[in-house]
């Protein structure tokens, strides 16, 4: 006999092979972001490096190479362990597309470090490399957030993922800036994109705020460098705010490196601290939903031991024999507080996914340009970004206006 309870045990099984799931996707979210860390650092290197025609950084950049080597190969240990079976795997389609992605763009890293090492390659070309790589990387946490079917787990993976996004826009700050100051001259365009990359990384650290528990945003404001902020503040005001075509002092490219890689250096402290916080979320809900499951079970087993009691009695009726008073009470709670709790889950993870949303639209409305005007990512994401700057708009609107009127059209 099925009763409503078996489906309910039944249900409980498979949320706790969706936890487990998680907690698998959650452990590559955290090896994910060491990578991309190294990967940060390694494209500040090259810049200065190709900035200085090969005079600076020579000696740091084989280390950085050997530690992005060294978590490389982390990742693609955590890629091998994934459930690939695509009748269980959620959100799969997108997440293994991802994964594909990267998987071409790290096959491509020798080629490039090679064409730096010669200094058969520009500044702004490494960059728009590695910036392609890392958001290919993101893409991945973009998906496992938006995969996550409890909503705590899925408040701290957006939290993560916006805390990543917006340090790899302060990465990029901080290669565009050694760029600019190593050659000695700042440009409008660069200027412009440097405002935009100011604003991006503003509006991804209040996302983290708003969904990160109250220990990450106390360990974000704990790792706040007073004084390599002011020194970051200082040159950046110096280059952004410079006549058009304004020369800039080359020397400053040093003091600017360091100031911005001991803010992303203390970053790095606080996705530490999120990646801990989301392993701790996903142990303590699968040990949660185990002892409930527990609970389900020896319900179950009573109904089982009642139901066979009763068949060993005469038949006095034609119907089934019913539940003890305790017992139906029992399960009928047990049946109301699933689907209370369940649709409590669906309310908050809706809000939730809100957050993602914006950032899956602007992903969309890449892809249509890129299809459509035969773009390249970086130069769909730049028309984008220079639309939104000459209308005085937000991405997220530009992105949104474009794919209405592919609709329309």
């Amino acid at each position: 006999m099925n009763s409503g309870l078996n489906f309910l045990v039944a249900a409980r099984q498979c949320e706790i092979s969706e936890l487990e799931h998680l907690a698998l996707t959650s452990e590559l979210v955290g090896v994910i972001g060491r990578l991309v860390h190294a990967l940060q650092k390694e494209r500040g290197i090259s810049n200065l490096f190709l900035a200085s025609r090969g005079e600076r950084f020579g000696a740091q950049r084989a280390p950085q190479v050997e530690e992005c080597q060294r978590l490389q190969a982390e990742v693609m240990a955590r890629f091998d362990a994934l459930d690939t079976d695509a009748s269980r795997a959620r959100n799969g389609a997108r997440l293994f597309n991802r994964i594909a992605y990267v998987l071409q763009a790290l096959d491509g890293l020798p080629a490039l470090r090679a064409r730096v090492a010669a200094l058969a390659l520009t500044a702004e070309e490494t960059t728009a490399a590695f910036v392609r790589l890392i958001a290919g990387l993101l893409c991945v946490v973009l998906e496992a957030a938006d995969s996550a079917t409890d909503p705590e787990i899925s408040r701290a993976l957006v939290a993560l993922f916006h805390f990543m996004q917006g340090k790899e826009y302060a990465g990029q700050e901080r290669a565009l800036g050694s760029a600019a100051y190593a050659s000695g001259r700042i440009d409008p365009e660069r200027q412009q994109q440097w405002r935009h990359l100011i604003e991006a990384q503003d509006a991804c650290f209040q996302v983290f705020q708003d969904f990160s528990d109250a220990n990450a945003r106390a360990t974000w404001l704990g790792q706040q460098d007073a004084e390599a902020l002011a020194a970051q503040e200082k040159l950046r005001r110096v280059a952004v705010d410079a006549r058009l075509s304004s020369a800039l002092d080359p020397n400053a490219s040093l003091p600017w490196y360091e100031n911005c890689t001991r803010r992303i250096d203390a970053m790095r402290q606080v996705e530490d601290a999120l990646a801990i916080h989301l392993r701790s979320l996903c142990e303590r809900r699968i040990a949660q939903a185990r002892a409930e499951l527990r609970d389900q079970q020896a319900s179950l087993q009573a109904l089982q031991r009642q139901a066979a009691a009763s068949d060993a009695e005469p038949a006095t009726s034609l119907l089934s024999p019913p539940l003890s008073p305790h017992l139906e009470r029992s399960v009928l709670g047990m049946v109301q507080e699933q689907n209370r709790r369940l649709q409590t889950m669906s309310d908050e993870l809706a809000t939730t996914r809100a957050a993602l949303n914006e950032r899956k639209v602007i992903e969309r409305a890449k892809g249509l340009l890129m299809a459509s005007r035969k773009l390249s990512e970086d130069e769909a994401h730049t028309m984008l970004r220079q639309t939104a700057m000459n209308q005085g708009k937000r991405l997220v609107d530009v992105a949104q206006t474009v794919l209405s009127m592919s609709d329309y059209l």
